[in-house]
């Protein structure tokens, strides 16, 4: 279609302008000739003339009324410059209006060399690749999440689909040629996912059934390690894994399974066990030599003295390497015969060399123990000679007890000083009344027991026994000596006479009256007089009493004498309960003055008979004990019962 309005802009008339384009055709109808245009659309792939290359741009004839203007990066750099005349295929990207004229369709063209040959090659790939196929493509680069792999357009390979175990860096494969199977395909947004793995699994699939069919127990295979943990390696035997358990590597010690091998490394395993079920295979290292343990009886006998290197130290021993595979262990308790050890580390650490005796050995659990204080002379061997009893030892207070204090005479080597041989006299609670932690001291032997390992000290023995002369010349029955009361018992009060020596006044020597409650007559630590009734070397005890002491001689013997006493004897009677510390009357008669009008005396007795005094007495006799010994300290046995804290 003529455009007038254009024909009207010319200097030529519309006559003449027909002449001309009559004689330039030369008789040939306008509507007969191509004059190369064609409809063109957006996203249309056509194929362009390039007309000339300026600077970054490249202009192309698509046989449209205006050039199209390509970049001149859109040429690769190994490709063929653009030259004028080179035929390309390019793509419509979009058609600007330059005028605004609705019956104008000269403009502007975008046009893209890159994307058209993008969708020609996924056009020509989906010609040929479906879901499920195998694909060879190169992995050109890294992206997020994945790999793009080129096998004629760019197709995407997730990073979890590279390998059957992700592999630490999936850029490795950039540059490498790899076999995928093709999982999806989006032609709407021209996108493929392919799997590397899902081809690899099911490759080894098909390998893994012939290869369970053909492995068995003890045979000897090649594999690639292809995976190594804290507990061992996983080798691919062409087609299966098979795990390498780190104890089945070595017959020695290793601390981690890359002492051994490494990863794509070939190596020689042998099969040990197979679990066809569960598809597991176990296989050793180790096992292609003989065990050190099948010769372990003969090489290390029980009794034999060896050295060893210490590989290893824990809380309750060490572990000694005797020989490549072999180990046994050092107990605590087997380290040192005298020394006290908190721990192993005290006496050796590791890599140390040490001399050590096999003490037993249990070849099924493949177990030594190993001793390293049987390569010394034990001490308590020679102990009594060097302590015999009633030698006098010097030695530091290690430990106390409730029961004693233990006192190192020489390292290693602990005496027992019991509570009851600290002292002669004192009553002892605790042994920190008499010594203390760190003390220095000398010390009598009193018993050495080889066997059991223990050595009986005294410390009372260095100096006499104050009970076989001392006590008994110095206190004397009759005898009156003041004391602080030191302890009261519901049986009576002890009272300090010198030097932790203490006596004991009985409950009914407390008062001429019945005590219930010896708190009520008297406290700790009141200095009170007393009557020194017995003396007991061979218990060492002493009896006091309080309310003899104000008794005159004659009334002290007339209570040792057996039966009443006379009336005549007395100008009156008054009756009175109480128990003296030796055999005798439980009726005293007490002279007292008879006042103005009183009653003779003599009348009073005749008229009272001794059936009758028993009668009015037996009460209170009653409640009275019944032998002599309960009102002094001849009753051990109440005085055990009062407590800890009454004396030895």
């Amino acid at each position: 279609m003529v455009n007038r309005n254009l024909i009207r802009g010319l200097d030529l008339s519309e006559e003449d302008w027909q002449q001309e384009l009559n004689d330039a055709l030369e008789g040939t109808s306008p509507e007969e000739i191509d004059w190369g245009t064609q409809e063109i659309a957006i996203n249309q792939i056509v194929d362009g003339e390039i007309l000339r290359v300026e600077g970054d741009f490249v202009l192309v004839d698509v046989g449209y009324k205006s050039e199209g203007v390509i970049l001149r990066n859109e040429w690769e750099d190994d490709a063929a410059p653009p030259e004028r005349g080179g035929r390309v295929k390019v793509l419509i990207e979009d058609i600007e209006d330059v005028y605004g004229l609705v019956d104008d369709s000269r403009g502007m063209i975008t046009l893209s060399k890159r994307k058209a040959e993008k969708i020609e090659a996924w056009m020509k790939v989906m010609e040929t690749v479906h879901e499920e196929d195998v694909v060879t493509g190169i992995a050109t680069r890294k992206i997020k999440g994945g790999l793009l792999v080129d096998i004629g357009v760019n197709v995407f390979l997730p990073a979890s689909q590279v390998d059957i175990r992700r592999p630490a860096d999936i850029g490795d494969y950039i540059g490498r040629t790899i076999q995928c199977i093709v999982l999806k395909i989006d032609e709407a947004r021209r996108n493929i996912v392919v799997s590397r793995r899902a081809l690899i699994e099911s490759e080894r699939a098909e390998k893994k059934a012939q290869l369970l069919s053909e492995l068995e127990v003890g045979q000897r295979r090649r594999g690639v390690v292809k995976n190594i943990a804290e507990f061992g390696a996983f080798v691919d035997l062409g087609g299966i894994d098979g795990l390498l358990h780190i104890t089945d590597m070595s017959w020695g010690r290793i601390a981690h399974p890359s002492e051994m091998v490494a990863i794509d490394q070939e190596i020689e395993v042998q099969i040990l066990h197979i679990d066809h079920e569960k598809e597991k295979i176990a296989l050793g290292l180790k096992q292609k030599t003989a065990s050190p343990w099948e010769q372990v009886e003969e090489k290390y006998p029980v009794g034999s003295q060896v050295r060893g290197t210490v590989v290893n130290v824990m809380s309750y021993g060490a572990f000694v390497k005797l020989e490549e595979g072999i180990e046994g262990l050092v107990h605590i308790s087997e380290m040192s015969w005298t020394r006290r050890i908190s721990h192993p580390s005290e006496l050796v650490q590791i890599d140390d060399e040490i001399e050590v005796v096999v003490l037993g050995i249990n070849k099924e659990k493949q177990e030594i123990s190993l001793g390293m204080k049987q390569t010394q002379e034990n001490p308590w061997d020679v102990v009594a000679e060097h302590y015999p009893p009633d030698s006098v030892v010097k030695g530091t207070v290690r430990n106390l007890t409730n029961y004693g204090a233990f006192i190192e005479i020489e390292e290693g080597i602990d005496g027992l000083l019991h509570v009851s041989d600290m002292s002669w006299t004192r009553k002892i609670s605790h042994p920190n009344e008499i010594v203390e932690k760190g003390q220095e001291l000398e010390c009598r032997v009193l018993s050495v027991d080889q066997d059991r390992r223990r050595i009986a000290l005294g410390l009372k023995q260095l100096g006499e026994d104050p009970w076989a002369r001392d006590i008994p010349s110095k206190y004397q029955p009759g005898q009156l000596v003041t004391g602080p009361v030191t302890k009261i018992t519901n049986f009576g009060v002890f009272v300090g006479l010198e030097n932790g020596l203490e006596g004991l006044l009985h409950i009914s020597e407390l008062a001429d009256h019945k005590v219930e409650n010896p708190e009520e007559v008297v406290k700790v630590g009141e200095q009170i007089e007393v009557k020194i009734l017995r003396v007991d070397p061979d218990e060492r005890k002493i009896g006091l009493s309080r309310k003899r002491v104000e008794w005159a001689e004659e009334a002290e013997a007339e209570a040792a004498e057996p039966g009443p006493a006379p009336a005549s004897e007395t100008s009156t009677v008054e009756l009175k309960g109480g128990v003296g510390y030796s055999s005798g009357p439980l009726i005293q008669p007490m002279p007292t003055p008879v006042a103005e009008g009183a009653v003779e005396p003599e009348a009073v007795v005749e008229e009272i008979s001794d059936a009758e005094v028993e009668e009015i007495l037996e009460p209170e006799v009653a409640d009275l004990p019944q032998e002599p010994e309960a009102a002094g300290v001849d009753q051990p046995e109440e005085s055990e019962k009062a407590g800890p804290d009454q004396p030895a």
